[in-house]
């Protein structure tokens, strides 16, 4: 099992929207392609931004790292 949840992680991602804003991640889709392709950029050389066990797989470090707020998820029309 994942952990944190995908809830927990999409709370996490949205706190900073205020109420009536349209919120940065909607589904748990959102949440998938956003650590699949931070991963993909750890694997490429990007440098970790959070702390996990030796040996972390990058899908790992990425939900850790979107976990802690370490990383932003923009939307495509903010990219």
């Amino acid at each position: 099992m994942l952990h944190p949840s995908y809830t927990d992680l999409m709370k996490v991602v949205n706190k900073d929207v205020e109420e009536g804003e349209t919120k940065v991640v909607n589904s748990r889709y959102s949440i998938v392609m956003a650590t699949a392709k931070r991963a993909r950029q750890l694997i490429d050389g990007a440098v970790p931004l959070a702390e996990v066990k030796d040996g972390g797989k990058p899908l790992s470090v990425a939900i850790a790292e979107l976990n802690q707020a370490k990383i932003k998820v923009v939307g495509e029309e903010d990219e």
